[in-house]
């Protein structure tokens, strides 16, 4: 069986619905709803204690992408996170951690490519990992979360949304 990836809230490879995009809030110009989408995984291979989120756009202007949101120590018998799991208000499963996004905060933040920008792909990437928790904190950054992804990733699936402006 294969890992896998799907969305209630997107397909692979459709544009983000408001509801998803990022709040005025953040100052950045946009006025989404900032939830996060649901994700659904399957086909997690053998050996697999936990899983992992994390939300990246590689076609930010910053010379490194852009981390949105990060989750780790999601436990092994989850397979799926509800809308708005990531969001202010949340509930993600127990044991599950939030880690510091570009942002500067733990937590969802919703897509808002610059105006005028080429359409931005966000990748949603669920890891299978190879151990219960990863030995990270809540202000960890995400370098160092994916240097400890690296190393006890099993499997990874991804699905993309778009988004312009």
């Amino acid at each position: 069986m294969t890992f896998t990836v799907s969305s209630n809230s997107f397909k692979d490879g459709d544009y983000l619905a408001k509801d998803f995009i990022l709040s005025a809030d953040f100052g950045f110009g946009c006025a989404g709803g900032n939830r996060s989408p649901h994700l659904a995984w399957s086909g997690a291979p053998a050996g697999t204690k936990s899983f992992a989120v994390i939300f990246f756009d590689p076609d930010a202007p910053t010379g490194s992408g852009f981390w949105h949101w990060l989750v780790v120590n999601i436990p092994s018998n989850v397979s799926e996170l509800a809308a708005g799991a990531g969001s202010a208000g949340g509930k993600l499963p127990a044991g599950s951690l939030q880690t510091r996004t570009d942002f500067g905060a733990p937590g969802y933040g919703g897509p808002c490519p610059p105006e005028g920008d080429h359409p931005h792909h966000y990748l949603f990437t669920v890891f299978a990992v190879g151990a219960d928790k990863l030995d990270v904190k809540a202000d960890t950054s995400a370098a160092v979360v994916g240097f400890n992804l690296h190393f006890a990733t099993l499997a990874k699936a991804e699905i993309v949304g778009l988004f312009k402006r």
